[in-house]
């Protein structure tokens, strides 16, 4: 086949390649955390041979040849966020239709007590189920799902939390154990895009416009930074209307409204400081490895989510959420000093090569791998168990026994 991202190259077992599904709750028409995860992820896997399909809702034509849409999300309210989830009936048996037709070996679900498409594929559970969580904070879905999560809790055949604080949410509600595997960042883009030129001091800020996210105190902060510097604004929400009436004397900050992944990759390279004010709800800081692998400084608000990532002083610039003198301060710090600047993006390079997706696409593989051959051991030992019933029926009638 073709060397195009997603294609299958080579095979990991012989005479049958691997079939993982991939089955996300969020429509992969919004940008969001958890979707980027799902198709890296399954980008990468695809190169190294296991045939990897996502379900998933979509708003709209599918993003890759290897997804199978569910269907339009609805927007829902979820951790202080607008998630666009598509827990209708129509979803769930476009689900149950594509999870009984696949005859996948192995289900990774991303959030698998959502409503909606994982929750669903939980309940039907028709292959063994490896789970990543990634929300950190609160979750409707535990706290009032409590009972039926519980019981489909027990049909996980292996546990991930994206960090601490994700772990920390679902062994609240759920119990068990689960293995810490972090986010993943594809390294390789970040070396061939070129960046955004820009002609004086620039910071840029990627995010949902909601007030969780902290870009009310960075325009705050911008009030206070000198005239010569611009601030790059990606990302729309709720709150954008409000602020670019707010703020729209302030000449020097550009809205650029939504990116797509390249137009991201290339702002990251070019901006001076890129600057994560988020206030909480963040479980852990895959844009900061982003920025990390762009060559770009980092100041950020010290959420435990975000020192899952970055350190402050050696890789990055961490301030006290909401605290917009603190943030203008370290702004204007890492804007004009410039061996300040030097020094954490020195750090950040080699500390966003521990995040690559490369990486956690093997540590996956292993899993699936496992999974699966497990899988096979018990259908081999259902189906021995089987025959040796059946001699035992034949012997038994040729012997003239009951």
């Amino acid at each position: 086949m073709g060397n195009e991202a997603g294609d299958v190259t080579t095979t990991r077992r012989p005479g049958r390649l691997l079939r993982v599904g991939m089955v996300c709750p969020y429509s992969l028409s919004v940008p969001g955390g958890v979707q980027a995860q799902v198709m890296g992820l399954s980008r990468e896997l695809r190169r190294m041979g296991i045939e990897v399909r996502v379900l998933a809702p979509c708003d709209g034509p599918p993003p890759a040849s290897f997804v199978t849409p569910l269907g339009n999300s609805l927007p829902t309210a979820v951790n202080g966020s607008i998630a666009p989830l598509a827990p209708d009936p129509a979803c769930q048996l476009r689900t149950i239709r594509a999870l009984t037709e696949e005859e996948f070996d192995v289900l990774h679900l991303h959030e698998p007590f959502i409503p909606g498409p994982t929750q669903t594929a939980t309940l039907l559970h028709t292959a063994p189920i490896i789970a990543t969580f990634h929300s950190a904070g609160e979750s409707a879905a535990y706290k009032y799902l409590r009972r039926p999560v519980l019981a489909a809790s027990h049909r996980l055949a292996h546990r991930v939390a994206v960090s601490k604080d994700a772990e920390e949410l679902v062994k609240r509600y759920i119990g068990g154990e689960y293995e810490i595997l972090f986010n993943g960042v594809e390294l390789d883009a970040y070396t061939t895009t070129p960046p955004h030129p820009t002609d004086r001091p620039t910071i840029f800020f990627l995010g949902r416009h909601e007030e969780r996210k902290g870009l009310d105190v960075l325009l705050a902060a911008m009030q206070q930074l000198p005239a010569d510097v611009r601030l790059w604004v990606a990302g729309t929400g709720p709150d954008t209307p409000r602020l670019q009436d707010e703020y729209a004397h302030d000449h020097r900050v550009e809205w650029l409204g939504r990116v797509t992944d390249a137009d991201k990759i290339a702002r990251l390279k070019g901006a001076t400081v890129f600057c994560a004010p988020s206030l909480h709800g963040e479980s852990f800081g895959v844009v900061l490895v982003e920025a990390m692998a762009a060559d770009t400084a980092i100041v950020a608000s010290g959420l435990d989510g975000y020192r899952n990532v970055a350190t402050d002083g050696v890789d990055s610039v961490l301030v006290e959420p909401g605290d917009v003198d603190a943030l203008a301060g370290a702004l204007r710090r890492v804007l004009y000093d410039d061996g300040l600047r030097r020094s954490l993006i020195a750090a950040g390079g080699p500390r966003a090569d521990q995040f690559s997706m490369h990486r956690l696409a093997e540590l996956y593989a292993a899993h699936y791998e496992r999974i699966a051959a497990d899988r096979e051991v018990r259908r081999r030992m259902l189906d021995d168990a089987r025959e040796r019933r059946r001699v035992s029926r034949m012997l038994a009638r040729a012997l003239g026994r009951p």
